[in-house]
């Protein structure tokens, strides 16, 4: 390199006076159009439904991960993370005709304590990490459906240079600055601006009932430089630029794990495939404050946040709720989504692979912090779909129930649950009947066997055989069918719980009501539970170490093990057949 060459190389170099200057005409750039747009009443528009299930007029699909292998993963993350929270603000707005769209007043200015981070921005020919980088993918993507839905554009800037695989290369970008480098665009009709993103891609796309006939060309603009591949600053080696950073390449994507109440069988796989720089999200350490159903194993994690707060309001609530019924589910539900924003709150941007309970699923997905990772599930219950599905079916055959028809979840939550279970990369499940659903992608785990007690069986009636019925007596749980099976028969039943179905249900039957289990489980000729719904058979499981002889509907998913008699759900001759069997 010539000496002259050299020089010029030197004087590109960008330098902290420069920066300072660039800074100041900003501010004085950016006060002048915060001035104007105070007093032209610019506007941010809501959320809306009209337009819902509109025809979709334009789509624009572009890929997050672009040159995330040329040093600079960490800014690739913070640029989709900037993506995740401003299309918050974005998605399902609803404009009305004539009226004009902004960037930055749907947006907002984006600021560490508004929850952006650093990503990637271009500027004077290098790509520098600046809080709130990045959104100029999402800026470009709504440029490109304007132009494709013929919308007038009233305001737009290109790149001053192409990066490769963005829309500038095909001069249908659309630069972003806040506040004062703006995108605006006039919806011609009616416009409903849906924005998300996969794991892999940003999608945009606009709903109209009154689409354009031909497309706007695009604003005639000089074309952007044809330069070379842009610096960056974690990677470039320019030690004496002032912005030169050393790329932390310790941590290229990390795990979280989104946990609540405690499944043995979920700590045993996540401390199987967990790894040093990873994240468990949980209530709190249930092992140190002896909170049985918190007792998540904490050992090798980077960290281990907690929800103190979340975890006392919880408790006290919870106190104040009925053993069943409507209000008790509304609560758990809204008690799931709380959490699950809490925790989602938190998430950082290189926690690009998610493995989440099942409970905080809808309200992850809801609120989109889902967007540009890759998750797993943590299935422990039916889908709310198909768990509806089954409890109607139950209720036809049972139509005097007062609580097969007691709750249903909204429409919503359970259109939200499946489309994040039919994105998750793998369901995770011990539960032989939920795995079923997903049967390409279900990875199962064994059942946790309870240590035995080797209880003494003491037989306090010598006359009458045993059965017990583990739970409380409800129409879910089968107790029409038992009732049923067991007619005629000289046995006593152990209802462990209590009577939470019609009174007199149980009238003419040798009944008795028992609020410990052990007791019940040593004077029991067999353990039996005909469910429509279990979703955590612990109980079963204990008897099943006891070696007790135990009948179990599908619904309880215990198919694969040893001593368990599994009959199909609703079947009484079956059941029948199994008890006396079993006396």
């Amino acid at each position: 390199m010539s000496f002259a060459q050299s020089l010029r190389q030197q004087s590109k170099i960008p330098t902290l006076f420069g920066n300072l200057l660039f800074r100041a005409k900003a501010s004085i750039l950016q006060f002048r159009r915060g001035w104007q747009n105070w007093r032209g009443g610019q506007v941010k528009w809501p959320q809306g439904s009209q337009l819902d299930s509109a025809p979709t007029c334009a789509s624009s699909q572009t890929a997050l991960w672009v040159g995330a292998s040329d040093g600079e993963w960490s800014l690739q993350a913070g640029k989709i993370h900037n993506l995740r929270r401003a299309i918050r603000a974005i998605n399902g707005i609803e404009i009305p005709a004539g009226e004009i769209f902004s960037f930055w007043s749907q947006v907002g200015q984006p600021t560490v304590w508004r929850g952006f981070a650093v990503g990637r921005e271009l500027r004077e020919g290098c790509i520098i990490p600046t809080v709130g980088g990045g959104l100029c993918q999402l800026s470009n993507a709504l440029y490109d459906a304007a132009l494709q839905s013929g919308l007038e554009i009233v305001e737009r800037y290109a790149h001053s240079q192409v990066i490769p695989g963005s829309l500038a290369e095909i001069d249908r970008d659309a630069t972003v600055f806040w506040n004062y480098i703006d995108l605006k665009f006039r919806a011609s009709g009616d416009l409903r601006i849906e924005a998300r993103m996969d794991d892999r891609n940003l999608i945009v796309e606009f709903k109209t009932l009154s689409p354009q006939t031909a497309p706007t060309a695009a604003p005639s603009l000089p074309s952007p430089s044809a330069a070379p591949t842009p610096h960056n600053c974690l990677s470039c080696g320019v030690t004496s630029c002032f912005r030169s950073q050393v790329q932390n390449l310790s941590i290229q994507g990390r795990t979280g794990y989104l946990v609540d109440d405690y499944w043995p069988e979920f700590d045993r796989y996540i401390q199987a495939v967990r790894i040093d720089r990873d994240i468990l999200y949980l209530p709190i350490d249930g092992r140190r404050f002896h909170k049985q159903n918190y007792r998540w194993n904490l050992t090798g994690f980077a960290r281990t946040p907690q929800q103190w707060g979340f975890v006392l309001n919880r408790a006290y609530k919870s106190r104040r709720l009925a053993r069943q019924g409507s209000a008790r589910q509304r609560e758990l539900m809204a008690q799931s989504r709380q959490l699950a924003l809490n925790y989602g709150k938190t998430l950082t941007p290189e926690t690009t692979h998610l493995v989440i309970a099942q409970s905080l699923l809808p309200w992850l997905w809801e609120a989109g912090y889902l967007g540009g990772r890759t998750f797993d599930v943590l299935l422990t219950t039916l889908p709310i779909e198909y768990l509806q599905v089954r409890l109607d079916l139950a209720a036809k055959f049972h139509p005097t129930s007062s609580t097969l028809g007691d709750f249903r979840a909204p429409a919503d939550v359970a259109t939200l649950e499946i489309s994040a279970l039919n994105c998750a990369r793998k369901i995770i499940t011990p539960h032989r009947d939920l795995a079923k659903l997903f049967p390409s992608k279900t990875e199962l785990l064994d059942w946790e066997l309870p240590t035995p007690l080797d209880l003494p069986k003491i037989d306090r009636d010598r006359t009458k055989p045993t059965i017990v019925l583990p739970c409380s007596s409800l129409g879910r749980k089968g107790i029409y069918e038992l009732r049923s099976a067991i007619a005629g028969m000289d046995l006593k039943l152990i209802i462990v719980g209590s009577e939470l179905e019609d009174p007199g249900f149980w009238d003419g039957y040798s009944i008795e009501y028992s609020q410990a289990y052990y007791p019940a489980l040593q004077r029991a000729s067999a353990i039996v539970l005909p469910a429509w719904v279990e979703h955590q058979p612990r109980r079963l499981l204990q008897a099943i170490g006891e070696g007790i002889p135990t009948i179990a509907s599908e619904a309880c998913g215990l198919q694969h093990l040893a001593g368990v008699d599994t009959i199909s759900i609703g079947d009484i001759p079956a059941l029948r057949a199994a008890i006396l069997a079993s006396i």
